[in-house]
């Protein structure tokens, strides 16, 4: 399927283009509409994901993570809601890198969810891709993001969650970077932040602690 409008194209799961490491996982979506491209080097891919309602640290760890591992070609990927997924993207574009979001929506505008970030989506689209399973005119509902976060996890070698809640969507994708075979790597935060009750947690659950970007080159061999 395709949209002269939008340029979005439909690849199914029988296509060379589709992701060779999203065929890996137990439930890849039979297909995904894109818009922009998906590359050969999008295989070296980290995910970054996190709080919506991230702090001033977390925000700092985030473009500065997402930006130096993006200088060294390694792809983003992260699901473009508002917060640490956003500086996530931004970095990555900042430092003229590769980003792949992907949407609990289908990619139309009227659509799209968040809509404060569609215009990044349209720069992400230049220089990377936006992605979904589901068809242009799906609407956000409780279960399409959580169903997504599958995939974020499903195209990356790693997922890095930098500040999250007791209960986050994130840390829904972290376990499901774990049961993907994916490494998980978590920053440590501030024991009296709410917001690194869920990092700080999956630390005690055996996730790698991320202190500096080494931490996650080394586990991945990508150093």
């Amino acid at each position: 399927m395709s949209s002269k409008n939008d340029n979005i194209y439909k690849i199914s799961l029988q296509d060379k283009d589709y992701p060779a490491i999203l065929k890996e996982i137990s439930d890849p979506p039979k297909e995904i509409y894109v818009k922009g491209k998906i590359l050969e080097k999008d295989k070296l891919a980290v995910a970054v994901v996190g709080t919506r309602n991230c702090t001033p640290y977390g925000k700092k760890i985030a473009l500065d993570i997402s930006g130096k591992l993006a200088g060294m070609g390694i792809t983003i990927v992260s699901g473009l809601a508002k917060g640490i997924d956003t500086y996530a993207h931004r970095a990555a574009l900042n430092k003229k890198g590769r980003t792949i979001a992907v949407l609990g929506t289908g990619l139309d505008k009227k659509s799209f969810y968040p809509s404060s970030n569609y215009t990044l989506s349209e720069k992400i689209s230049k220089q990377g891709a936006v992605i979904s399973e589901y068809p242009l005119g799906t609407r956000g509902a409780k279960h399409t993001f959580p169903q997504r976060n599958r995939i974020i996890s499903g195209l990356s070698l790693g997922i890095v969650v930098i500040e999250a809640a007791e209960r986050s969507g994130s840390l829904i994708t972290a376990m499901l970077g774990l049961e993907q075979n994916r490494e998980v790597f978590a920053v440590p935060g501030p024991i009296d932040s709410k917001y690194s009750k869920g990092t700080n947690m999956l630390i005690k659950m055996g996730a790698k602690p991320v202190a500096k970007i080494e931490d996650i080159l080394e586990e991945l061999n990508l150093g």
